[in-house]
């Protein structure tokens, strides 16, 4: 069976940045398992695999565009610390879910903060980079219609109700 929409992905994976170091690997781990077509797993890589099969190997580079975006300076601000309430302790790196432009929820880290000047990046923190991925393909199958009517993977190596 070769992978294409509607189709349960199982693949184990290491990722890499343009100098060689590895960011995210499945080594040692269970395989990465996503529903392909769904948005589940960055366009570029889903792109990839599609017509791929069980036992078949690829390293494919991604441009940002196809990943998690150019870095862009909009989306760096300054909040007064009073934005935090109910953080007794902030750090530089903590994480928070805001509100996107978009309507979404999006992530925001923390890069400064400046006496009650609190600087936070919405960038991805992979934004504006090229990943390197080596991927092999372990299994495909069809995707049930729960899976398909929630949009991920259900049971064992996805998403549990």
């Amino acid at each position: 069976m070769l992978i294409a929409n509607q189709h349960v992905v199982a693949i184990d994976y290491t990722l890499s940045n343009d100098a060689g170091e590895v960011i995210d690997s499945s080594a040692g781990a269970e395989p990465l398992v996503y529903l392909h077509g769904a948005g589940n797993i960055i366009a570029g890589l889903e792109k990839a695999l599609a017509g791929k099969a069980v036992g078949d190997e690829l390293d494919v580079s991604i441009e940002p565009e196809d990943a998690y975006g150019e870095y862009s300076a909009e989306l760096i601000t300054n909040l007064g610390r009073e934005m935090f309430e109910g953080v007794d302790q902030l750090e530089v790196g903590m994480q928070f879910h805001a509100s996107a432009p978009d309507g979404g929820m999006q992530i925001v880290t923390i890069r400064d903060i400046d006496g009650d000047q609190v600087t936070i990046d919405g960038n991805h923190p992979l934004a504006g980079q090229q990943l390197n991925f080596k991927v092999k393909v372990v299994s495909v199958r069809a995707a049930s219609e729960e899976e398909l009517a929630h949009g991920h993977v259900h049971g064992e190596g996805g998403h549990q109700h």
